[in-house]
């Protein structure tokens, strides 16, 4: 199943374009199984998903991108509201208490104006970047990062023995499904999607080539 793991709305995360309804037709127009929900620290009813995914055929699962002192963190499974911003040690406390699932997102962006080497900063050092310490996964593919960034996130993530996803951040319709994870068994509830993550029964792919 291909899965869009990282996706923002209007107006739940107002700095996206995408109308929900839309979503779910340009879900179906590009072959995607599902997507998940992702605002900025902000969850969606469940009704509500319910109701939007009607009897369209897209799975629809409930995520949140939480803001930490140490970077943004893709959370799921975890349902209570986190406010202000926490620190990555105090996130993961929560997610495991809610035994959910958190993935490190886009852990590299920035990195295009100023580069590794430019930084001084060797793989090893990139190893140690303090919410990677913290996390489930890594976003090693992100759609609104350059491949420069992703290929160093991809790297990070083999060297520390972390799984790597993918999802494209989408906050305008057309990069719905830039990057997609692509499970090997079928996801039904959420349930289904925590245990595929943690058995990292997935590769990475894209609905947009």
């Amino acid at each position: 199943m291909r899965i869009d793991l990282h996706v923002h709305t209007f107006p739940r995360s107002p700095c996206s374009t995408i109308d929900p309804q839309a979503l779910v037709q340009e879900a179906r127009r590009i072959g995607l199984d599902g997507f998940c929900l992702t605002e900025h620290q902000v969850l969606w009813d469940p009704d509500e998903v319910e109701r939007l995914a009607g009897d369209q055929g897209i799975k629809i699962f409930l995520g949140n991108e939480i803001t930490t002192a140490q970077g943004d963190i893709l959370v799921f499974g975890l349902h209570k509201p986190i406010q202000g911003i926490i620190t990555v040690q105090e996130l993961q406390k929560e997610v495991k208490a809610a035994g959910g699932f958190s993935i490190a997102a886009h852990p590299f962006r920035g990195f295009k104006v100023f580069g590794l080497g430019q930084l001084g900063m060797t793989l090893d050092q990139a190893c140690k970047k303090k919410s990677l310490q913290f996390v489930d996964a890594v976003e090693i593919r992100n759609g609104r990062v350059t491949e420069k960034e992703n290929e160093v996130a991809g790297k990070v993530a083999e060297r520390l023995g972390l799984w790597g996803t993918a999802g494209s951040d989408a906050h305008d319709i057309n990069a719905l499904g830039t990057w997609v994870t692509v499970f090997q068994n079928s996801l039904e509830t959420e349930t289904d999607l925590l245990r595929e993550l943690r058995a990292g029964n997935f590769t990475i792919g894209s609905a947009r080539s």
